[in-house]
């Protein structure tokens, strides 16, 4: 009997020790969608569908981006400088940049990211009428979205 009173007692204090934990959490930012798609056009490199999906934590936010292309040969982890810009539907840019990517065999599809950027809560972003420009070995890729992302633009809480 004694054993039940300390078991159900010790469930009930590691219970009200997790709600209060989840009280004093801070709220989680929701990037709506989290993930798009967008039909990229890299020039000379090709094109096809991209995808881009994006994380915010407070003012900083992150997009990954699975990109239309493959690599020409074998890439090492971290050797892709890139910087991604979105239109902002209220007028202007944000820019995503940084050099984090997977190592690549030849033929793999590029991916770079996650890409760091800052944004206000209501920040309604694009992928059309932005670029993603990636440096690769002192050779510059642009690509550009065909037309508006699709589900629809990143809105950040």
């Amino acid at each position: 009997m004694r054993r039940t009173r300390i078991g159900a007692g010790a469930a009930l204090t590691a219970g009200a020790l997790a709600v209060t934990g989840l009280a004093f959490a801070p709220a989680a930012l929701a990037v709506t969608p989290a993930t798009a798609t967008i039909t990229a056009d890299c020039g000379s490199f090709g094109g096809g569908e991209a995808t881009l999906t994006a994380t915010q934590s407070g003012t900083s936010a992150t997009v990954t981006v699975n990109s239309a292309i493959t690599a020409p040969i074998a890439l090492s982890a971290d050797s892709i400088a890139s910087t991604l810009t979105l239109v902002k539907a209220s007028g202007g840019t944000v820019v995503f940049s940084g050099t984090e990517n997977p190592a690549m065999a030849a033929g793999d599809p590029v991916q770079v990211g996650p890409l760091s950027g800052t944004v206000a809560s209501g920040d309604s972003l694009e992928a059309f009428g932005g670029s993603l420009k990636m440096t690769v070995f002192g050779i510059t890729i642009t690509c550009t979205a065909t037309g508006p992302q699709s589900p629809g633009p990143f809105v950040f809480d």
